[in-house]
Formats: structure tokens, C-alpha cells, sequence
């Protein structure tokens, strides 16, 4: 009895062990297939990962390129201006050239560039995104329409516009003397169909750069302004004046442009030809652009028609106002373009992404900071520029027809350009805090209520100051126009405005202080600096000063914010030594 009763709990014992042994097993199993899916997990997470790497390598690679060859093209853009001094200055031909380039280039910016940048790349990164057989020949039929209405839409324009030349130029640029009228409507004539290359160019960058193939555009403009500064080198001893040389090249580089992308779109296989007019319009693509466009042409109008209504005033206020005017807006665009465009277009993504997590709070601390990299930057330029402004236009513009006379009427608009050149940077960079929240509307409102005190202030200015009553009203304009965009901003309940305008102001404030700090050695020592170079030579005395004056205000500046323990410049250096 008791036998049995120990082999009853033996094999009571083993089926209890065989049964843990079985669960163990299970345990094991699950614990395995865990392991085995945890390892594809994370094998697919890294994956993942180095996709994500690879496509923000590659957006920062291409926003690198792109930045290097903008900084270049704009290098070349003060050269071909320097070309422009050198054999044009501030003559009746210098603003012949500047009024009828300006017509055209006010058309390409206002439909070309708008239409490729608002509507075009959208629309057909819609497109592109439909693999499907009847989505290729979708996008096919919406490029071939798009090609046909650009070049269609161009070309009647163009035609239309050589027309009316006679009559757009008398009634916007008035002169008694009607040789220099005779000119400037030769001149527009010449550089009209510059709009149908440059559309066409334009229509090659949209496709180009909504296949995330940037370089080729980016390399253009540098093709345009070194076939400008050629041609001018090239043809002027063989024309009736320097201007029409000018044109010429105007024309080939507008050609190139568009010749040079060409075989890039070539390449990807979407030069797809022409269709119908009817057809074109009727696609269902291209009816989506017109409609996409429509609103964002009233704002660009109103810029545009800004420079187009300055521009005839400055051409009533006398010879060389006009070509003064754009010679001092070079000098600003070269740092708006290295600077405040960079910065708006770097902050643009991260400012959506912070919208779509509706994480506000980040959101207004980046807006703020940014707003104050371009105080840091803008502002002792501004101080540095309007005490060395003289020197700074006779280096980089006077030779040959460029005279002292036309380094004094540039000079006027220059202290009065520069003056706002904050609030116009500034204004670059507020403007993408709408764009990310989608909001078109208010920036172009702001736009358009400056544009409105521009003219007007300009009207009242322009008769007792001249070129520099007109820089002036641009800069108040400015003014306006980024004191509209923080009361717009303040509309959206989101964002904390209040701290964003306090922070801002107060950073200003500091900012001139230090800036006039250190402009006080280049007041009370300037003269004695400039004595130190009287070789001259005009590169070595002008140069020699620049040099030293920028060293000693940029040295004074820099300790000055060390001494205030700037949170920036604490921020820059360590991004530096990384």
C-alpha cells in the first residue's frame, strides 16, 4: 500500500515537472518571438532612423549649396552693378537702363516667380505623389498645359508690351529731354522678351525644385549676371552707349538661364511638349494654379507697384536720382540676401512643425530669438554703414562715370536706406510666423497698408529731399509695415505676442547702445584714422579705412556683449567651436 502510494506522488511529481517543463517552454517560445520582433523593430527603427538622417543630410547639403551659390549670385549682382557704375554712374542713361530693365523684371516677379512658387511646385508635387499609371499621365498632361500657358500667356504680353512701350514710358517716366525718352523706349524694347525667357526659366526651376533638384537653379543667376557684366565688357565699344551693351546681355542671360536647365528637366523626362490653348486651360491642374494664384498676385501687385511708383518719381526728381536709388538698394540686398533671408527660410519649417504640435510656447521663444539674431546683425551694420557710408560707395562703386558727384546722390539714399534696414529684415522673418500657421491674408494686408505710406510719404518728401526723401519713406514704410505684422500676430490668441514685442524692443534698445558705444572711437578718431591712408591710390585709402574702422567698431562691439553677458553671442561661439 505504501508502494503504491509512492509511485501515485512519483508520477503525481513528474506530471507536475513535465507540465513546468511544457510551460517553460512556452515561456522560452514567447520570450524568443518578443526577442526575434523586438529585433525587427529595432531594426526596422534604425532603418527608419537612417532614412530620417539620410533625407535631413541631404536637406542640409542642399541648403548649404543653395546658400553658397545665393551668397555668390548676390556677389555678382553688386559686381554687375559695379560694371553698371563704371560705365554708366548716375547719367540720363544709367536711369534709361534702370527704368526699362525695371518693367519687364516687375512682370516676371509678379506672375513668373509668384506663380512657380505659390501655385506650380503644389500642384504638381500633387502629382507626383500618384505612382499609378493614370496619375503619370495626369501630371504629363498638367506639365504640357502649364508649358503651353506660360509660353502663350508670355508671349502675347511681350508682344503687347513692346506695343505700349512709347506710351508706358511717357506716362511713368516723364523727361523734357525727348532724346533720353527716344532711348529708354528703345531700351525697354530691347529687354521686353527678357519676361519669356525668364518664365520659361522659372517654369524649368518649379519643375527642377519640386523634384528636390536644386543646384542647377541656384547656379543660374550667377550665368545671368556674369553674362550681363561680359556682354557689357564685350559690346560697349561697339554701341551708341554702354546701355544698350547692357541690354544685350540682359537678354543672352535671361536666355542661358533657361537654356541651362533645360536639359536637367530634360534628363528627368518632363519636357513634355505643348497642347491646345483650350486644352490648357481647361485642364483641371492649371485651373487650380490660376485659382491658387489670384489672391497672392494682389499682394505681390502692391510691392511691385511700390518700386514701379518710386521709380517714376525718382525719374521726375531728376538725372541720377533713379540709378542712385538702385545702387543703394544693392548695398542692402547684399545683406538682406547672406542674412535675413537665410534666416527666414531656415526657420519656416521648424516654425510649421511647432504649429502642427501646437506647442506655442516654443513657437514664440524661436520667433523671438530669431527676431533677435537679426537685431544683433542688422543694427551695427546700420550704426557701422551710416559713418562709413561714403567710403563705403566710393570703394565699391566709383570709377570712371561714377563720379563724386554720383557718390553724394547715392549717398543720400544710402543713410536713409540703411536706417531701416532691421525692420525690413525683421519683417522677413515675421512673415513666415503666418506662413506656418497658413495664414496669406494678413502679411499681405501689411504689405499693402505700407506700400500705401510709402507713396505717400514719398509724395511728400520727394520734392524738398529727393532720392533721399524716397529712401526715407521706404524705411518709414518698413516701419509700418512690421508694427501691422505684430498687431496681426496679436490676433492669433496662440501665440504670446506681448512677450514677443518686449523681448524684441528691449534687445533693440541694448543693441543701438552698444552699437553707439562703439561708434564713438570711429566719431572722435576717424579723420585721424583716414589720414593713416593718403596713398593715393583709392583702393588702399578707401579699403585701409574700412578695414581698420571695421576691426576697431567690430572689436569694441564684440567685448561689449561679452561684458553684458549676451545670451547670443554666448550661443554663436559655442555653435562655432562645435
Amino acid at each position: 500500500m505504501q508502494k503504491r502510494i509512492q509511485r501515485r506522488n512519483r508520477g503525481r511529481i513528474g506530471g507536475i515537472i513535465l507540465e513546468k517543463r511544457a510551460q517553460h517552454s512556452d515561456i522560452v517560445r514567447t520570450m524568443q518571438e518578443i526577442s526575434n520582433q523586438s529585433t525587427k523593430t529595432q531594426q526596422t527603427n534604425n532603418q527608419t532612423n537612417k532614412q530620417s538622417n539620410t533625407t535631413q543630410k541631404s536637406l542640409m547639403t542642399s541648403g548649404i549649396s543653395l546658400s553658397i551659390l545665393t551668397l555668390f549670385s548676390r556677389v555678382l549682382g553688386l559686381i554687375r552693378e559695379q560694371t553698371k557704375a563704371r560705365f554708366l554712374g548716375t547719367s540720363g542713361y544709367a536711369d534709361a537702363f534702370a527704368f526699362a530693365f525695371m518693367i519687364p523684371n516687375l512682370c516676371r516677379r509678379l506672375f513668373a516667380e509668384n506663380a512657380v512658387s505659390v501655385a506650380f511646385i503644389p500642384t504638381f508635387k500633387k502629382y507626383l505623389d500618384d505612382d499609378s499609371a493614370e496619375g503619370k499621365k495626369a501630371a504629363r498632361e498638367f506639365v504640357a498645359a502649364m508649358c503651353t500657358i506660360v509660353s502663350f500667356m508670355t508671349a502675347l504680353v511681350v508682344i503687347a508690351g513692346m506695343f505700349v512701350t512709347p506710351l508706358i514710358v511717357r506716362l511713368l517716366y516723364k523727361s523734357a529731354d525727348d532724346a533720353l525718352l527716344a532711348e529708354t523706349t528703345l531700351l525697354t524694347r530691347i529687354m521686353f522678351p527678357y519676361l519669356f525667357v525668364i518664365s520659361v526659366a522659372a517654369f524649368f526651376q518649379g519643375i527642377l525644385n519640386a523634384l528636390k533638384i536644386f543646384a542647377p537653379s541656384g547656379f543660374t543667376p550667377i550665368l545671368f549676371n556674369s553674362i550681363v557684366i561680359i556682354a557689357t565688357y564685350i559690346l560697349a565699344p561697339h554701341t551708341a552707349n554702354p546701355a544698350r551693351a547692357m541690354s544685350v546681355g540682359v537678354i543672352a542671360g535671361g536666355a542661358v538661364q533657361a537654356l541651362f536647365q533645360m536639359p536637367f528637366v530634360l534628363k528627368k523626362g518632363w519636357l513634355c511638349g505643348f497642347t491646345s490653348v483650350k486644352k490648357a486651360f481647361a485642364n483641371p491642374g492649371t485651373k487650380k494654379v490660376i485659382a491658387l494664384i489670384g489672391p497672392t498676385v494682389i499682394g505681390m501687385a502692391a510691392y511691385q507697384l511700390n518700386d514701379l511708383v518710386s521709380s517714376g518719381l525718382a525719374g521726375r526728381a531728376g538725372k541720377g536720382i533713379l540709378s542712385s536709388l538702385q545702387y543703394s538698394l544693392r548695398l542692402q540686398e547684399l545683406i538682406l540676401g547672406v542674412f535675413a533671408v537665410s534666416i527666414g527660410t531656415i526657420i519656416l519649417p521648424d516654425l510649421s512643425s511647432l504649429a502642427r504640435k501646437k506647442d506655442w510656447d516654443s513657437f514664440s521663444k524661436m520667433l523671438s530669438q530669431a527676431i533677435k539674431i537679426i537685431a544683433l546683425i542688422t543694427i551695427p551694420i546700420s550704426f557701422y554703414s551710416f559713418l562709413t557710408g561714403r567710403s563705403i560707395i566710393s570703394l565699391v562703386y566709383q570709377r570712371r562715370s561714377f563720379t563724386e558727384e554720383s557718390v553724394q546722390l547715392t549717398l543720400e539714399a544710402f543713410k536713409f536706406h540703411i536706417a531701416g534696414l532691421f525692420f525690413i529684415a525683421a519683417n522677413r522673418i515675421i512673415a513666415p510666423a503666418f506662413y506656418a500657421q497658413g495664414n496669406t491674408k494678413s502679411p499681405t494686408i501689411a504689405g499693402m497698408l505700407g506700400f500705401a505710406a510709402n507713396i505717400a510719404i514719398a509724395l511728400a518728401l520727394v520734392g524738398a529731399m529727393k532720392g533721399g526723401g524716397i529712401a526715407l519713406a521706404l524705411t518709414i514704410a518698413s516701419l509700418v509695415n512690421t508694427v501691422f505684422l505684430f498687431v496681426f500676430l496679436r490676433k492669433s490668441h496662440n501665440i504670446n505676442v506681448g512677450s514677443v514685442v518686449r523681448s524684441t524692443i528691449l534687445y533693440a534698445v541694448k543693441m543701438c547702445v552698444l552699437s553707439a558705444i562703439a561708434s564713438l572711437p570711429l566719431i572722435f578718431f576717424g579723420k585721424k584714422i583716414a589720414a593713416l591712408f593718403c596713398t593715393g591710390n583709392h583702393l588702399i585709402d578707401e579699403g585701409g579705412y574700412l578695414a581698420v574702422t571695421a576691426l576697431l567698431f567690430g572689436a569694441i562691439g564684440i567685448a561689449s556683449l561679452f561684458l553684458t553677458n549676451d545670451p547670443l553671442i554666448k550661443m554663436i561661439v559655442k555653435k562655432v567651436k562645435r
